[in-house]
């Protein structure tokens, strides 16, 4: 018997976020000033492969990036680690709430 659930996953949590980094390769997330292309913002800097600027989730839930319309960063990869994110974050509550997981 199959259960579909949904998730809406809300990047937030810093233990999932080094998993989804680790799962697709990526360097692990830092914290503090990030660079865009014209600003500098404050948050969680992620640097996606193939990304000319790192990601940045701020504080307050937001999710900051410049990829100039794809010329500087493909948008799959933003729905890569967002999809890696879903996942581990998953797995992560189950292991919490004592549930056994596996993929």
């Amino acid at each position: 018997m199959s259960h579909t659930v949904t998730i809406q996953a809300e990047l937030k949590d810093p233990a999932a976020l080094e998993a989804a980094c680790r799962r697709l390769q990526l360097p692990l997330p830092t914290h503090g000033p990030v660079r865009l292309f014209d600003r500098i913002a404050e948050g969680t800097g992620i640097q996606l492969d193939g990304w000319r600027f790192p990601i940045c989730l701020t504080d307050r839930g937001e999710l900051l990036y410049d990829n100039f319309g794809g010329f500087w960063g493909l948008p799959e990869k933003l729905d890569q680690f967002r999809q890696a994110y879903a996942i581990e974050k998953t797995k992560l509550e189950a292991r919490r709430q004592g549930y056994p997981c596996q993929e």
